[in-house]
C-alpha cells in the first residue's frame, strides 16, 4: 500500500495541509484574476461600441454613408473586434465591415442570435443612435427594441467582440495558477520534509523496536538520545522488552517442565491401556470360550428326550444362554466397528430378499408375544451392502417386537425422492418414545422402560449398531415416535432399477438337511468345547475326527485321515495357532479343502489376516444355528471355501 508504512503516513499528515494551502491559493488567484479579464473584456467591448454610435451620429444624420463605412472599418480594425456594423432607424443595414449575415437589426440581437453567436466564441453588444445622447446599453443586454430609449433612434449600432483572446487569457491564468500552485506545494513540502525529520526518525526507531520486539528478539535495545523527543517511549520499550525476555525464560522453563510431566503420564496412561487391552482381550477370550461350549451343550441337551420339569429347565438354560451370546455378539459388533473392520461388499439386489429374511425368521418371535408381523412384499431394489443391510433391518424387526406388548409390527418399502431412493419402515405399535429420548435411544445400553436391565428387554445395542452400520453405507436412520401410540423407523436406501436373475441351477439346490456321512476333521485345544461340536456334527450326521492341536491334526492326516473340511479354533498352544494347522491339512492333502477358523478373539489384525487367506472366521460364541449353516454351505461346494466372511455367530441369519 502507498501509505501503508509509518513514515508514509506521518509525511502524508504533514504534506496534505501544505497541499490544500496551497490548491486553495491558486484557486483564489486564479478567481480573481479571471474576473479580471472578463471585466477588461466586457469594458472593452461597452468603449468600442461607444465610440462607433457618438461617430455615426452625424452620418446617420447627413445621409453619409462613406463617412459611417469609414467609422466601422477603424472599429474593426481594433484587435478583438470581429464585426461592426450601422442600421438605420427601420432596423436596415447600411455599412458593416468584418463578417456580419445579411439580416435586419431585430434579427440579429435576437436573444437566439445573441446565445448563438456567444456559443460560437463571439459576444454580441449593440446600442440605439440618438440624436444629441448616446444610450449605452450593457454590454450583454440582449433586450429588444422596444427596451430602447424613448427618443427616436438615427440608427442601431452593433458590435462583435470576439472571445479568443478573452479564452486565451484564461487559459495562461490557469497554467500561471497552477505553475504557482505547484511552486507552494514544493515550498511547502521541503518545508514540511524538514520539520517532520525530527518527528519521523525517532517514531521510525520505536517503530522498528516494536517489531523487533514482535519477532522475538527480547535482547533487543534502544540507544536512547537525551535529546530525542520521544526518549520516555524508549525507556519504556527497553523495560518491557527485558520484563517479556524474563518472563519468556520462566514460561520456557515452565513448559519443558509441564511438558516432562505430561510425557511422564503419557507412558504410565499408555502401559495402562496396554495392560487394559491387554486384559480385555484375555477376558473376552476366556469369558466366550465357556459360553461358546455352553451353547452347543445346550443345544445337544435340547435334542435328548425330557421330562417336562427338565425341559422347562433346560429352556430356562436356553434363555440365559441366548442373553449371554446377544451381549457378547453386540459388543463384538461394536468392537469390529470401532476398529475398522467390518467387511463391506456392494452389490444390487432386491428388497424383497430382505422381506423374506424377516418374515421367516421374526414371525415365531412375534408369535410367541401374540403380536402380528405384517411384511409387505415389494419390487424395488436397491444397491448397497445385502448383508450388512439385512442385518440393520432385522435389529429394528427384533427392537420393535421386543418394545410392543400388543397389536402389530409392519415392515414395508415405499419409493420416496421421485423415485430415487427407498424408505425400509419399520411400524410398531408399542410404547413410543418421548421427544426428549429420541436422540438417547441410539446411544450404547441406552433402554426405555427397562430400569431393573431385565434381559428379555435385550442389551440396548440394537439401534446404536443400527447407526454405526447406516454410517459405514452412508444411509440415513430416521425415527418417528408419539408416546403410548408406537414407533417408525426407516432407512433410507437408494434405488436403483430392477435386474433379471438367473434360474436357480443345481448348485442352488438346498443340501440335504443331514450330513450324509460327510468327514470333517475338528482342531481345538479346549476339550469342552472340542467334544460340545463333536457332539453336535455327530447328532446331524456328519462324521467327524478330533485332534487336539495342529500337530496332532497333522499326526492323524499322516495316518490317513482324509477329511472333507475342517473346523479350526485359533488358539491351538504351543504347536501352533489355527492358520497354521489348516495349512498343514491341506499341505498334506495336497488339495485346497473348505476350512473354517473358530475364534474367541476380537483383535482386528485376526480379521484382516482371515480376510488375506480366504477363510470363513467364526467369532465366538457360535450359535448352533448358524454353524450347522456354515458347514452346510462349505460341504455344497469346495469352491465355498474361497468366500470371505466374517459371522458374529448371531442366529438371526
Amino acid at each position: 500500500m502507498m501509505f501503508g508504512t509509518l513514515r508514509a503516513r506521518l509525511l502524508l499528515a504533514v504534506l496534505l495541509p501544505v497541499a490544500l494551502v496551497a490548491l486553495a491559493l491558486a484557486l483564489l488567484y486564479w478567481h480573481s484574476r479571471s474576473d479580471d479579464a472578463s471585466l477588461a473584456h466586457a469594458s472593452n467591448a461597452r468603449l468600442l461600441l461607444r465610440q462607433v454610435a457618438m461617430a455615426s451620429e452625424y452620418g446617420l444624420f447627413s445621409g453619409n454613408l462613406d463617412g459611417l463605412q469609414g467609422v466601422v472599418n477603424a472599429v474593426q480594425s481594433e484587435a478583438g473586434v470581429s464585426a461592426a456594423a450601422v442600421f438605420d432607424s427601420n432596423g436596415a443595414l447600411l455599412v458593416h465591415a468584418g463578417v456580419l449575415p445579411s439580416l435586419s437589426f431585430k434579427e440579429i440581437v435576437h436573444e437566439d442570435r445573441v446565445t448563438q453567436q456567444r456559443q460560437q466564441g463571439v459576444d454580441l453588444v449593440y446600442q440605439a443612435i440618438t440624436p444629441g445622447q448616446v444610450e449605452l446599453g450593457d454590454v450583454y443586454e440582449q433586450g429588444s427594441v422596444s427596451h430602447l430609449a424613448p427618443t427616436p433612434a438615427l440608427g442601431y449600432a452593433v458590435v462583435a467582440m470576439s472571445r479568443q483572446g478573452f479564452l486565451q487569457r484564461q487559459r495562461e491564468l490557469i497554467y500561471f495558477s497552477l505553475a504557482l500552485g505547484l511552486l507552494a506545494l514544493t515550498l511547502g513540502g521541503l518545508l514540511a520534509l524538514r520539520l517532520s525529520q525530527g518527528l519521523v526518525r525517532p517514531m521510525l526507531r520505536v517503530a522498528d523496536m516494536i517489531e523487533r520486539v514482535g519477532r522475538g528478539e527480547l535482547t533487543a535495545r534502544l540507544e536512547v538520545d537525551p535529546n530525542d523527543p520521544l526518549r520516555g517511549v524508549q525507556r519504556s520499550l527497553n523495560s518491557m522488552a527485558q520484563s517479556l525476555g524474563a518472563g519468556r525464560d520462566e514460561l520456557e522453563q515452565r513448559v519443558q517442565d509441564a511438558t516432562h510431566e505430561l510425557l511422564l503420564k503419557k507412558i504410565e496412561a499408555e502401559a495402562a491401556t496396554l495392560a487394559k487391552s491387554r486384559f480385555l482381550a484375555a477376558a473376552s477370550h476366556d469369558l466366550r470360550q465357556p459360553t461358546h461350549a455352553l451353547g452347543l451343550f445346550v443345544e445337544r441337551l435340547g435334542q435328548l428326550p425330557l421330562d417336562g420339569q427338565a425341559r422347562h429347565l433346560v429352556q430356562q438354560l436356553e434363555a440365559v444362554t441366548h442373553a449371554s451370546q446377544d451381549l457378547l455378539d453386540g459388543l463384538l459388533d461394536i468392537s469390529m466397528l470401532d476398529a475398522g473392520v467390518v467387511p463391506v461388499h456392494v452389490g444390487t439386489f432386491g428388497l424383497q430378499q430382505v422381506m423374506e429374511t424377516v418374515q421367516s425368521s421374526l414371525a415365531p418371535l412375534a408369535a410367541a408375544k401374540g403380536l402380528r408381523l405384517r411384511v409387505r412384499s415389494t419390487p424395488l431394489w436397491t444397491r448397497t451392502d445385502p448383508a450388512i443391510l439385512r442385518r440393520m433391518v432385522m435389529n429394528l424387526v427384533h427392537n420393535a417386537v421386543r418394545y410392543t406388548e400388543r397389536g402389530s409390527v409392519l415392515v414395508a418399502c415405499r419409493s420416496t425422492d421421485a423415485g430415487r431412493r427407498v424408505s425400509i419402515e419399520v411400524w410398531d405399535s408399542g410404547i413410543g418414545i418421548a421427544p426428549d429420548q429420541k436422540s438417547e435411544i441410539f446411544k450404547e445400553f441406552y433402554q426405555i422402560g427397562n430400569p431393573a436391565r431385565a434381559r428379555e428387554r435385550g442389551t440396548g445395542l440394537g439401534l446404536n449398531i443400527v447407526q454405526r452400520n447406516a454410517q459405514l453405507l452412508g444411509l440415513g436412520v430416521s425415527v418417528q415416535s408419539e408416546l403410548g401410540r408406537g414407533s417408525r423407523f426407516a432407512i433410507v436406501v437408494p434405488s436403483v432399477r430392477a435386474q433379471e436373475q438367473a434360474p436357480p441351477g443345481v448348485a442352488d439346490v438346498p443340501p440335504v438337511l443331514d450330513g450324509g456321512g460327510l468327514h470333517v476333521m475338528v482342531i481345538d485345544d479346549d476339550d469342552l468345547a472340542r467334544e460340545a461340536i463333536v457332539m453336535l456334527l455327530n447328532m446331524w450326521g456328519y462324521t467327524v475326527t478330533a485332534a487336539r492341536s495342529a500337530l496332532h491334526a497333522r499326526e492323524l492326516v499322516q495316518k490317513g485321515v482324509r477329511p472333507a473340511l475342517v473346523l479350526s479354533d485359533y488358539r491351538l498352544g504351543e504347536s501352533g495357532d489355527g492358520f497354521q494347522a489348516i495349512a498343514g491339512v491341506r499341505a498334506l492333502l495336497d488339495e485346497d479343502i473348505p476350512a473354517c477358523l473358530i475364534s474367541g478373539d476380537t483383535d482386528a489384525t485376526l480379521v484382516q489376516q482371515a480376510q488375506s487367506r480366504g477363510l470363513t472366521l467364526l467369532l465366538k460364541p457360535v450359535r448352533p444355528a448358524k454353524l450347522r449353516s456354515l458347514v452346510r454351505r462349505m460341504a455344497q461346494s469346495t469352491t465355498s471355501a474361497n468366500v470371505v466372511d466374517v459371522v458374529s455367530g448371531d442366529a438371526l441369519g
